[in-house]
């Protein structure tokens, strides 16, 4: 099955070559110059990933953004010329997988598009559920490692890649402190920095959110505060 890409910038040069690139890869790739085309192309239009400009001269990047996450967990990745956190910590707020700043090489952003699609398609949201499912279970939350599925108290949650991934290593390591570097390490396949820290909170917090976890009195994951991450047995 072809791996359908959408790309959305009002910058047509970078648009089209950044088209070039991942097209010579082997993606199947749509291309946007409007947020307008693109809220129509992610309404009508199967995807596995996108990569969104934030500054558009319509419909920004983070509307699309939300309106990709209201129905669909596929990875985003988001473009910006604006080197600024809070826009980094809003887009991955919103749900984004990943982020790029302007300018950049073409090369790094395709490499950046193969790392989330192998942590899309291990997470199997286009797969098939196994009937010998390796399941975790513990307080009422339920993993099962062969669908790639979770449940709370039998209710489906739905989480992006990251968001699942993040979920199954920490209930992996049940019962031991996860430092936040092992942690990115592990999900994101990249070397801990400072900043790397506030993309694991952010993210941490979006899971909470849809396992109904409270962060003050956490019924799954606990934060170890200048250390880590926990899920107690």
């Amino acid at each position: 099955m072809d791996t359908r890409i959408l790309v959305v910038d009002d910058e047509k040069t970078i648009t089209d070559l950044v088209g070039i690139y991942l097209r010579n890869e082997g993606y199947q790739v749509t291309l946007a110059y409007t947020g307008a085309d693109a809220a129509r192309e992610i309404l009508t239009n199967e995807f596995d990933l996108a990569v969104l400009d934030i500054m558009l001269p319509d419909i920004d990047g983070f509307e699309l953004l939300r309106t990709i996450r209201a129905e669909r967990t596929y990875p985003v990745i988001m473009l910006t010329a604006r080197d600024s956190q809070g826009d980094k910590i809003e887009g991955l707020s919103l749900g984004a997988d990943d982020y790029v700043v302007k300018p950049f090489r073409p090369l790094e952003l395709v490499a950046r598009v193969k790392a989330q699609l192998r942590r899309y398609m291990s997470y199997g949201t286009r797969g098939q559920a196994e009937e010998d499912s390796a399941i975790i279970s513990f307080n009422g939350l339920v993993i099962n490692r062969d669908a790639r599925q979770v449940t709370v108290d039998e209710r489906p949650v739905r989480l992006t890649p990251l968001e699942y991934s993040i979920l199954l290593y920490l209930a992996e390591n049940r019962g031991r402190v996860v430092p936040v570097g092992d942690l990115f390490r592990a999900v994101w396949d990249e070397e801990f920095m400072s900043s790397s820290n506030n993309t694991v909170m952010v993210h941490i917090r979006h899971l909470r959110e849809k396992i109904g976890d409270d962060a003050q009195s956490p019924r799954f994951i606990k934060n170890i505060w200048g250390v880590g991450y926990t899920i107690e047995e």
